[in-house]
């Protein structure tokens, strides 16, 4: 049996560099992450290890210095913050910096701001929290529901696939098509390489390991865009929730993890799928 991994996966620069910052700085002095630093439970809970405390509301914060996740949070947020004379410390993804800047721009510029994403995700209301006016879709249905306005400015959450958010800018145009439309591309490149990559490594594949938290965006839309090039996909946390009866008649098996799922975790998985079928198979083991 041939074990293969997708040549874009795992942790970004972005999760690697707000998970660094917040265990050097808990060493120093107390510290509280307003929200889940990253959406996956093997990180919180080796934060929580260390003494970091989460808070979903400003309100219940009780040390001084406070923490904005990776998927970054509203300019009013902050304030609020500060407000209360607590210290801020920001580890939000740069990428997310500039698609908050790009949908700035474009409210400056006379448009109507619209967001591809999902309307509850803490980014999502990070890049609107600012914002008078504003719609947010992510389907057709969506588009359908848009009032009509004559300047429309389009942005997406960055761990959006890019298809998706290139079809639903072209759906706001066809439907209307007496407004302009201006669509600045604020997918991230690592959700892009991934989702490419994700896409190689199902088409090869017999069956495709996800790696990733239950609520993170980005590894759920791995999940669906494998799911629709391999006739078999499975979404784990960790090397625990893999199952024999999955590898069954399976030759090949892809791996996959989203951008805040650990190196080690991936390490995991792989192994797992070594010592258990590769050996209960008398096989040895291929790595591509």
């Amino acid at each position: 049996m041939k074990i293969i991994r997708a040549n874009h996966m795992g942790m970004c620069f972005g999760v690697r560099d707000a998970i660094a910052l917040a265990l050097r700085e808990s060493k120093s002095h107390p510290l509280t992450i307003l929200g889940d630093l990253v959406h996956n439970e093997m990180v919180l809970q080796q934060l929580r290890a260390q003494g970091v405390q989460t808070e979903h509301q400003v309100a219940d914060v009780s040390t001084h210095r406070v923490m904005i996740t990776a998927h970054g949070a509203s300019d009013r947020t902050i304030e609020s913050i500060r407000q209360r004379g607590l210290e801020v410390l920001e580890a939000t993804c740069p990428l997310v910096h500039l698609a908050h800047r790009a949908v700035r721009r474009l409210v400056a510029e006379g448009y109507h701001p619209v967001i591809i994403g999902k309307r509850d995700h803490v980014e999502v209301r990070g890049m609107t929290g600012d914002l008078e006016s504003f719609d947010v879709v992510l389907s057709e249905q969506d588009v359908q529901n848009l009032p009509e306005r004559p300047k429309y400015g389009v942005a997406s959450q960055t761990t959006q696939p890019i298809e998706r958010v290139r079809g639903l800018v072209c759906l706001i145009q066809q439907r209307f098509p007496g407004s302009e439309v201006k669509f600045i591309d604020t997918v991230c490149q690592p959700t892009k390489q991934r989702q490419h990559a994700a896409v190689e490594l199902a088409q090869q594949s017999d069956v495709v390991i996800v790696i990733g938290g239950v609520h993170s965006n980005n590894t759920r839309e791995l999940v669906q865009t494998c799911g629709r090039h391999a006739r078999r996909v499975h979404h784990v946390q960790c090397a625990r929730e893999l199952r024999l009866e999955w590898f069954s008649d399976v030759e090949t098996v892809g791996i996959t993890a989203g951008t805040s799922t650990p190196d080690k975790t991936i390490d995991e998985v792989e192994t797992w799928i070594r010592d258990h079928i590769c050996t209960e198979r008398g096989e040895p083991h291929l790595a591509a």
